[in-house]
């Protein structure tokens, strides 16, 4: 099992937070962190149908965040929970993510997503229908860019004529999926995935899950499936809900605070909850 808390960022107005939050985390023995990849904001109610935490912000961006907190932390992987990929140009993700993975020594690993914010999209100059067919191609293009030098693409959203990094040794950049639990993203994750980060409960369709990717020619013990779990007062209960979730096949834990809770506040328990956790799931 691998444990993690999220960096809530929205929380933190002050970055010295969030390097003694992460450094915390690392000293503490967590395997990793994430934060969002929104490039903007919007004001409060211009969504009314999402909870403000959604779009607000102010967000750090991740690839300079993750750059420096990289620098000050030992052993912590950075994972961006999600980056919505269809809205960038795909060689400067590219770009951006192998270097981050060999500035980090490898630690480095790219959550992507959808999203739903037509706003964001236009304004970083980027369609928002056919996202998720989009979003299937890039993926292919970023692991060329990753493992040749040059590279030879012709797609529909991709023309690259001997073109790419030139990195000799890109370290192995995980991809996740963060996804809602619709048949269609199940069967891409399944398809393409290294990784799930379900946006919501993970138990009820992992089965569906594992089917897909059996469908798909690919082994489900192959897939990382990260759960989240909420740390309350009562540590049994944290404890069951943590079991339940790796004997349903979660391999990633990712501990966090109550949604009324300040999370530095409930960090020490955060703490607490991993260790019991490790303790349980030996």
């Amino acid at each position: 099992m691998r444990y993690g808390s999220p960096i809530p960022i929205t929380a933190f107005p002050d970055f010295d937070a969030v390097k003694d939050y992460v450094q915390t985390l690392d000293g503490e023995g967590f395997d990793f962190t994430s934060t969002a990849g929104h490039v903007l904001g919007q004001p409060s109610g211009t969504n009314p149908q999402r909870p403000d935490r959604q779009y607000v912000g102010p967000f750090y961006d991740p690839m300079v965040t993750f750059s420096y907190l990289a620098g000050i932390t030992r052993r912590i992987h950075f994972v961006t929970a999600i980056l919505i990929l269809p809205a960038w140009p795909t060689a400067l993700a590219a770009k951006q993510s192998a270097e981050l993975a060999i500035l980090s020594r490898g630690r480095f690993e790219l959550g992507i997503g959808i999203s739903w914010n037509a706003a964001e999209y236009r304004a970083l100059g980027q369609e928002i229908h056919g996202r998720g067919a989009r979003l299937e191609e890039q993926v292919a293009v970023l692991r060329q860019l990753w493992s040749q030098p040059y590279v030879t693409f012709e797609g529909r959203h991709h023309t690259l004529d001997k073109v790419g990094l030139n990195r000799s040794a890109v370290p192995p950049i995980p991809i996740w999926m963060g996804t809602e639990s619709g048949e269609k993203a199940l069967r891409r994750v399944a398809r393409i995935a290294d990784g799930w980060m379900s946006l919501g409960d993970p138990l009820p369709d992992i089965p569906r899950l594992q089917q897909f990717m059996r469908e798909a020619g690919r082994d489900p013990a192959q897939l990382k499936v990260r759960g989240p779990l909420v740390v309350g007062d009562d540590m049994k209960a944290v404890v069951d809900r943590g079991r339940a979730m790796a004997a349903a096949g979660v391999t990633h834990l990712n501990l966090v605070a109550p949604p009324d809770r300040d999370p530095r506040a409930a960090l020490p328990g955060i703490v607490a909850a991993r260790k019991a956790l490790a303790q349980s799931l030996r």
